[in-house]
């Protein structure tokens, strides 16, 4: 008689719970799936929506570690809330300042080339006269004719420009509501900032607190250096082109000077913009020795600034390729615009110091796992 060997229940076929448990772990794959497709879709449009404060927090993130450190150096000879409270006195006096020597000017300068603008038409017309080509082509297109009737209709018009005042009036009043929520949000940082940062590392483990605090240091560090030296940059850039403007007797140098330094904070094309603006200002000044000069003088600013003053800022302050500067000033600018161009160099040291620090970190943890299993190794063998 042939017996058959018992098989242990279960081999060769499956449960029922088996069987429920192969059917559900698709589904169970399918809904985390979903589910982190949404909860990706739905932060993508949270920050969508929340965009534009969140961008006043990057703004003021930055503003406070520049002014962290005028801040901490006045708070050794005195107390922190009152050395904060001088550092954005001047903060806010700086705007004032500006508007209080730019405005005026180009206020009474406009409304003087509005009113001078027939006479300016007058002697056109009469050097064109005086030239036969000139004249041949003036009677072909009514160049002067046409210039006549927009300079006597040009004083009308003045009433007309209420309804661009009043569009510039509702942006200004946007703009000044941002810069001052960023302005507070900074003074907040950088009053309580080291405390919620301290806070945040409390809840990590030592050596991640350490690597993390080493590497917020070093990106306050170079923010703030970075920062630094462009202020100085650019404000030896104004003090020059303001000596320049005033030796050739360009009117509203100061103002003009002021604009050249704001635009020179721009990496690599803001002094450029600024010299081009500045040249159509001369043609109208004393064309053509002037424009000769400033054009001369505005290149050769330019070249030095770009080859010698930047890239020692750069090197000593955030220590990015020239490479890198520009492409991060590119997608800054066209991401963001001037914010966008302005902030780019900063945000990408902070990028590049991070990943240094993070590879650092998983080194070193890669080196005492190492060392750990080999003194366990060790004393087993012993």
């Amino acid at each position: 008689m042939t017996t058959t060997s018992a098989q242990p229940a279960g081999e060769g076929r499956s449960t029922p719970a088996s069987q429920r448990a192969n059917e559900l772990l698709p589904t169970r794959v399918v809904l985390r799936i979903v589910l982190t497709v949404l909860v990706v879709v739905g932060t993508i449009a949270l920050i969508w929506v929340l965009w534009q404060p969140i961008a006043w927090i990057i703004v003021a993130t930055f503003v406070a570690v520049a002014l962290a450190g005028p801040v901490n150096l006045l708070a050794r000879v005195m107390p922190r809330p009152l050395a904060i409270a001088l550092v954005y006195i001047a903060v806010l006096l700086v705007p004032v300042g500006i508007s209080a020597a730019v405005l005026p000017p180009i206020v009474d300068q406009g409304v003087n080339f509005v009113n001078d603008l027939p006479g300016y038409v007058d002697d056109l017309q009469n050097e064109v006269e005086k030239n036969p080509n000139l004249s041949k082509f003036d009677e072909d297109f009514g160049v002067t004719t046409e210039l006549n009737r927009i300079a006597q209709d040009a004083p009308t018009k003045i009433g007309e420009a209420a309804t661009i005042i009043r569009d510039f009036g509702s942006g200004l009043v946007s703009s000044l509501f941002a810069g001052l929520t960023i302005y507070i949000l900074s003074i907040f940082m950088v009053a309580r900032g080291r405390t919620w940062i301290d806070g945040l590392l409390s809840l990590r483990s030592g050596r991640e607190s350490k690597a993390t605090s080493v590497a917020l240091d070093r990106i306050s560090n170079a923010v703030g250096n970075y920062i630094a030296g462009a202020a100085v940059q650019a404000t030896i850039a104004g003090l020059c082109a303001f000596i320049i403007l005033t030796i050739l007797g360009v009117p509203f140098a100061g103002a003009l000077a002021v604009l050249y330094a704001l635009f020179d904070l721009i990496p690599l094309v803001g002094a450029f913009i600024a010299g081009a603006i500045i040249l159509i200002v001369t043609l109208f000044a004393d064309f053509p020795t002037a424009s000769i000069i400033w054009f001369a003088y505005a290149t050769a600013y330019q070249s030095f600034e770009n080859y010698v003053v930047q890239p020692q800022i750069h090197k000593r302050a955030v220590a990015l390729e020239p490479f890198v500067v520009i492409v991060s000033v590119l997608f800054g600018a066209t991401l963001f615009g001037v914010i966008g161009a302005l902030l780019a160099i900063p945000i990408a040291a902070a990028i590049q110091i991070g990943a240094q620090e993070w590879w650092r970190y998983r080194l070193e943890q890669q080196d005492s796992e190492h060392a750990a299993v080999t003194a366990a190794a060790t004393a087993t063998d012993s």
